[in-house]
């Protein structure tokens, strides 16, 4: 059985995909996984280091406040698809999954061209415009949230199976995490990110709202900064003397996830899987630009659900955000009952349940091989 898997970009393409191929690496050590991505996306890096092989082709997004740059991509995207019809009629996959990101459009379309069985993997509660138009070729879309089924002229092909997260995720301990941060037992943790390149205006609030709870509340944090701001924002902490723990990216989120008793972050599909999963309870707070707003649909759907709290991101300061912690942490019942309402929101076999239907249309592709043949197939073939 060889899977070819096709997305990047951000984490929230490229994870989940990884996510699928680890457990398809654990329960069917026999089969072939390769990736296509592009190689300035996070894909790059992030697929070999969990020990997958990837192709690569030319993809570029279309900006959208520089129209006059468009016809640069057009050419671009034009010249990886000729690419990915190469890298699908080569690798002979027995079944392609798109997982999002420039990559997943050439590479599913041209899937579908060959004859390949296509399934796609939609994170968001409003499905991106590629998936939208690709799901009408596709066999199978598995979905993480019920309320994108909408979006969807297509409904026979929709399955809600969630949003794979990587079983490590999961592994963390919370005293081991807490000796790793250097931080004290019994003192509530608050974990802050604003994802994998961090969000100025999240850590802005954040070192205003540790200046605020500082000997009021008692409180430690972690703060991941990304690259840009990790050393203004450590010098912060280090000039005012304030309990945190700052680094500019985390390779081990699930030991921050583990240690925290309160999240702060964005509303990306992955990061909601992953807090879902741990059963984190969470501030949320949008990023205001995604497209159509997705980010902040996907954080109403846990709100609703009594699964997190939400600050839009025009409303967020350190005192706001002071403020709302301070709550939260006072009210230990109330967030018990958030992280219960978590994990019933969270889906932890969907990597499992996408494998199981990769597994299904590869062999339905393979006794269609044989059954064009000539060959006998199913048990009778195997003698």
């Amino acid at each position: 059985m060889k899977v070819m898997i096709a997305g990047g970009g951000t984490g929230g393409h490229v994870f989940p995909g990884i996510a699928v191929a680890e457990e398809l690496r654990r329960s069917r050590p026999d089969a072939e996984v390769v990736f296509v991505g592009g190689r300035r996306g996070l894909e790059a890096v992030a697929v070999p280091e969990a020990g997958f092989r990837i192709r690569f082709i030319l993809t570029r997004g279309f900006p959208r406040r520089v129209w006059w740059r468009w016809p640069g991509a057009v050419l671009a995207n034009l010249i990886g698809f000729f690419q990915a019809w190469w890298v699908v009629g080569s690798e002979r996959p027995d079944v392609v999954l798109g997982t999002g990101g420039y990559a997943s459009g050439p590479v599913s379309f041209a899937a579908w061209l060959l004859s390949r069985p296509l399934l796609l993997q939609e994170q968001n509660s409003i499905p991106g415009l590629t998936n939208r138009w690709l799901a009408r070729i596709a066999d199978e879309v598995h979905l993480s949230f019920v309320e994108a089924r909408s979006y969807f002229k297509r409904k026979d092909n929709l399955k809600v199976s969630g949003n794979p997260v990587r079983a490590y995720v999961l592994s963390g301990d919370r005293a081991t995490a807490l000796t790793e941060f250097g931080l004290t037992p019994g003192r509530p943790t608050v974990f802050v990110f604003g994802g994998s390149r961090g969000a100025h205006r999240i850590n802005v609030a954040a070192l205003e709202a540790m200046k605020v709870l500082k000997g009021r509340v008692e409180v430690q944090w972690i703060l991941q900064t990304g690259r840009e701001d990790f050393e203004w924002a450590k010098g912060a902490v280090e000039q005012e003397g304030l309990p945190a723990r700052v680094l500019p990216f985390l390779r081990r989120i699930h030991m921050a996830y583990a240690a925290a008793d309160l999240v702060v972050c964005r509303s990306g599909a992955m990061t909601l899987a992953e807090i879902a999963s741990c059963g984190t309870p969470a501030i949320l707070v949008p990023y205001p630009y995604a497209a159509h707003d997705h980010q902040a649909v996907n954080a109403a759907n846990l709100v609703e659900r009594g699964a997190a709290a939400m600050i839009l991101d025009r409303e967020l300061s350190g005192d706001r955000l002071a403020r709302e912690i301070a709550h939260w942490l006072s009210d230990r019942q109330a967030l018990s009952q958030m992280s219960a309402n978590a994990r019933r929101f969270a889906r932890p076999d969907a990597a499992e349940k996408i494998v199981r239907s990769l597994e299904r249309w590869s062999q339905g592709r393979r006794a269609a091989r044989e059954r064009a043949a000539g060959a006998p197939s199913g048990e009778e073939g195997r003698r």
